[in-house]
């Protein structure tokens, strides 16, 4: 049995964000053949993902600097609990599908503030004589993006999460792009359609 967290980067749904609707078919197709599994499903556009601020710098300062949590500002022990609990929740994932549109040639800025709740020295990865090094081997990953042009892998974002998660030791990780879209809007049916049917057969067997 394994646990396997869906992080969603987008405020529309499946009804308008083709990377949403591509999501979908993949969540449906794997609770299917993965009825064991537990699967938690999130939207960070529904949720409050915290951001790296004055707040938070300031408290992870005055915390290695010994003080007790309870010093800190209401705030700080707010935000602090709060990315934690991101951070935890990671922690406690084997197969991570993140799924994203292509906004800019990056990714959402919701999505790379969550990058920063699981990147965290000395617990997703530590620092040794030799330079860093992931803790996070065994782990899998499904990273699917919706581009409107044609990119196959070129683009910084989709370079930017594969990079990430290979700093944090998850190697085993399949990109699946739903892209040209805008470049061939005459197309753009066809191609959700052979990128749904992609992620049906993705979720079968990960």
């Amino acid at each position: 049995m394994a646990n396997v967290l869906i992080v969603r980067a987008h405020p529309l749904n499946k009804e308008v964000s083709r990377s949403m609707a591509v999501t979908d078919a993949f969540v449906e197709e794997y609770k299917v053949a993965h009825p064991e599994d537990t699967v938690e499903d999130i939207n960070l556009y529904n949720m409050v993902v915290p951001e790296i601020d004055r707040d938070l710098l300031n408290a992870w300062n005055e915390l290695h600097q010994g003080k007790p949590f309870y010093t800190l500002s209401e705030a700080q022990q707010h935000k602090v609990t709060l990315f934690n609990s991101f951070t935890d929740s990671f922690l406690g994932q084997d197969k991570i599908v993140i799924a994203n549109p292509l906004w800019n040639l990056s990714v959402p800025t919701r999505l790379k503030a969550w990058f920063d709740t699981i990147n965290v020295a000395g617990k997703t990865f530590k620092y040794t004589a030799t330079g860093s090094v992931g803790m996070m081997e065994g782990k899998k990953a499904l990273h699917i993006q919706a581009n409107g042009g044609i990119y196959s892998g070129t683009d910084p974002a989709s370079q930017y999460v594969k990079l990430l998660l290979s700093f944090l030791g998850i190697h085993d990780v399949q990109q699946l792009f739903v892209e040209g879209l805008d470049q061939n809007p005459e197309k753009a049916n066809a191609i959700v359609s052979e990128a749904m049917e992609k992620a049906r057969e993705i979720a079968r067997n990960f």
